[in-house]
């Protein structure tokens, strides 16, 4: 049974969401460049200091979902059944990260990044930590007989089928191209 969190952490976890929904808003509102760290603070109604307290810089505020989406992307190796293979789990996580991302209202967000070189930069760093995380996830399963270049080299490519799935025409189509290419590329190395 899980232990539901207590008051700080509830409050806590409302002040990081808070500021992140505000610096989002003024971030779309008078872009991204134009809006510093002190204008977030205040229009949230904390200290800087605050907002250091729960984001590492200016750029993590676009990306505050970061962290969910790379523990999604590790529990789909780590929480999936013992009989269930690895691309499968892989495939069905990237989908749902993909519809997330390539909904409507995600669109303003992401012609945001685009527009920006430091996000741009920032995003690309996410999605080499991402990467080792999964690799590391994919080398801790016993199950899992493979090299450890043949698990980072997987891993980098679900990262970067989710970046590529969400830049085409039919992102959801695109995932499963991609994950073809993928499972093959696994099948090479003798694991399932």
């Amino acid at each position: 049974m899980t232990v539901p969190p207590g008051r700080r952490e509830r409050k806590k976890a409302a002040t990081r969401q808070k500021i992140a929904d505000t610096a989002l808003r003024l971030f779309l509102e008078r872009g991204y460049d134009a809006v510093g760290i002190r204008d977030v603070a205040a229009e949230a109604d904390v200290a800087v200091t605050t907002v250091f307290s729960h984001f590492a810089g200016k750029e993590a505020l676009v990306f505050e979902q970061d962290e969910g989406f790379e523990q999604r992307l590790t529990q789909a190796v780590t929480d999936r059944a013992p009989d269930e293979p690895l691309i499968p789990a892989l495939r069905r996580e990237v989908h749902a990260l993909v519809r997330h991302c390539t909904a409507d209202s995600a669109a303003p967000v992401w012609q945001m990044v685009t527009a920006s070189p430091a996000l741009r930069e920032y995003e690309e760093s996410m999605r080499l930590r991402h990467a080792e995380s999964l690799a590391a996830a994919i080398a801790a399963d016993p199950g899992l007989p493979q090299t450890e270049t043949a698990g980072r080299t997987i891993a980098r490519f679900v990262i970067d089928a989710y970046a590529l799935a969400r830049e085409a025409a039919d992102p959801q189509a695109a995932v499963d191209e991609i994950f073809l290419m993928i499972e093959a590329a696994w099948e090479v190395t003798g694991a399932r």
